[in-house]
């Protein structure tokens, strides 16, 4: 049994979102961070970065969704998400994952917290400046999918691929969210028809998107 600390639609969502299709047994445990639970000694004691996601797996607590994503997929091999050691698609799948990580989630920490930053008085400044760097993260990703797809390492999906959906609802309240690219548009329309994620709203208690 897993146990998954979450605040609904925070970045804890792929986890949340893997543990179902996975199959898995877990149980849930919301996080106020409005309250600033997340900052709390209790939680700090299981997550000393104070953010969401937590998942304690075989009694151990573990964080960063990327890093619990691809754990999962390597628990449950059964459910070809992640090519195994060896599969020629494996090395894509570590790039792509360090690029959504790396170079994409980062700058959606700008995009809703500017302050942190820049400072409050700055908060458009920033926002100005980071939005152009997120759509040329979309360009590139909607490129490869054209090139490469209808998933980021080809015909099927892999847990990257929900990875990049949950980015990608990130930016729906965006100038231009990545649902205006084309290719993206119908990898996160594919994702979200799954069980999964109507199982994964249901439970988080979401409507908006897509």
């Amino acid at each position: 049994m897993h146990t998954l600390y979450y605040s609904p639609g925070a970045a804890s969502l792929v986890v949340h979102w893997l543990l179902i299709e996975l199959g898995a047994e877990y149980e849930l445990r919301q996080v106020d961070t409005k309250s600033g639970e997340q900052k709390r000694p209790e939680y700090l004691a299981l997550n000393p970065n104070g953010v969401v996601p937590t998942l304690v797996m075989d009694g151990e607590p573990m964080f960063e969704a990327a890093a619990l994503i691809q754990t999962l997929g390597e628990r449950y091999p059964q459910a070809g998400l992640l090519p195994p050691p060896g599969d020629t698609r494996r090395a894509a799948h570590t790039q792509w994952m360090f690029h959504l990580a790396n170079a994409v989630q980062p700058l959606f920490r700008i995009w809703w917290y500017p302050h942190e930053v820049a400072g409050p008085e700055q908060a458009e400044a920033a926002h100005a400046h980071v939005s152009p760097r997120i759509e040329a993260a979309w360009d590139r990703l909607d490129a490869h999918l054209a090139a490469n797809g209808p998933h980021l390492l080809g015909e099927t999906p892999s847990v990257v691929d929900f990875y990049l959906v949950m980015l990608m609802r990130w930016s729906r309240g965006m100038p231009k969210p990545a649902t205006e690219w084309p290719h993206l548009a119908a990898l996160a329309q594919r994702l979200t028809a799954r069980e999964s994620f109507r199982t994964l709203y249901e439970r988080e208690g979401l409507t908006e998107w897509p």
